[in-house]
């Protein structure tokens, strides 16, 4: 593709938008990264679609601002929270009438994906703030997942493992469970003395429930001291990721090939050993021929690169992007408030 220089050039917007953030950033149709912005999340399922549409809207303001209002060739937004058919078909109705209404608009699993691997049978899992998985094949097959959390049949991620991890904590205190450092762990994530504060807090909302996905580092390093339920939460956890891909490649029928798993989020960000081993044991075990990707770019950089491709950007275009936006570590904790 031919180079266009100058304040009119036309700008290659994305966005990706997680549970605990949303980023965005414009590109030169050659791959330069020429302004970014960050907000707090942008998921439908936490803040309502009006209300996702509006700080997108908003981002998407600023990358404008600071390029001088160059027009948009094109722009690609990725989300978390748009898992079911009517949620997209929401959020496109929500932004029709403004300057990027013609936005390519899915769930920001397409976004990790394509951030760890550009090829056309694929599976991807994200467990970050919650737990969701995609998977596509050469011939445009799509298997996804409504994760709407347990009434959908999910387990795991940053939030549920908190209340997991309470849950035990509160048993273990009542005597109906086995004694763990949970117990001590948990309250000190939010600066009190018991988990009974703990309790009382969620319960009249002195503590977000959001935060309880503040508690998923503890877990980990209760895990990692010896705690036997902490690692048994670890444990269900990785073999959720597990199941999540082996089913994917299953349904795909790409379980005979060679096909790579992208792994990305917080919880998996982590990079806790525990977790990783049972991930690559149980997949070696259900998908012996399927090898993971693990990703360690924030997944903006999957959210760039498909705007640009969708804009008809070439080779060397992707490249620097990939340099660029790749430079950009997936470096958010487990969880954060806003999550």
């Amino acid at each position: 593709m031919g180079e266009v220089s100058g304040a009119a050039a036309p700008l290659v917007i994305a966005v990706d938008g997680g549970g605990s953030k949303t980023d965005a950033v414009g590109l030169d149709l050659d791959g330069t990264v020429v302004a970014s912005a960050r907000g707090t999340t942008s998921s439908p399922h936490l803040i309502g679609t009006p209300e996702a549409v509006a700080l997108v809207d908003g981002l998407i303001a600023d990358i404008l601002d600071q390029t001088g209002g160059r027009p948009i060739a094109q722009t690609n937004v990725y989300l978390s929270g748009l898992d079911l058919p009517a949620e997209v078909n929401a959020f496109r109705a929500g932004i029709a009438g403004l300057a990027w209404a013609d936005a390519v608009v899915d769930n920001d699993l397409f976004a990790l994906l394509r951030a760890g691997t550009n090829a056309p049978d694929a599976v991807a899992v994200v467990c970050g703030t919650g737990i969701n998985c995609v998977g596509v094949r050469a011939d445009g097959e799509v298997v996804r997942y409504p994760s709407l959390g347990m009434i959908s049949g999910d387990w795991g991620g940053g939030w549920h493992l908190g209340e997991q991890a309470l849950w035990h904590a509160a048993r273990a205190v009542d005597g109906r469970g086995p004694a763990t450092s949970l117990v001590d762990a948990i309250p000190a994530v939010y600066g009190l003395g018991t988990v009974r504060e703990v309790i009382e807090g969620l319960h009249f909302e002195r503590i977000p429930n959001a935060d309880l996905s503040l508690i998923s580092p503890a877990v980990f390093d209760a895990a990692r001291a010896g705690d036997a339920v902490a690692a048994a939460l670890v444990d269900h956890q990785a073999d959720e990721i597990v199941t999540f891909a082996a089913t994917t490649l299953r349904r795909l029928g790409l379980l005979q090939r060679a096909v790579p798993v992208v792994l990305g989020g917080g919880v998996i960000g982590s990079r806790d050993e525990r977790l990783l081993d049972a991930v690559a044991k149980g997949l070696a075990e259900r998908a012996p021929l399927a090898y993971i990707e693990l990703v360690a770019a924030a997944p903006i950089l999957g959210a760039g690169l498909l705007a640009l491709e969708a804009a008809g950007a070439d080779a060397a275009a992707l490249e620097r992007a990939r340099d660029e936006l790749g430079a950009r570590q997936s470096a958010l904790p487990l969880a954060q408030p806003a999550s």
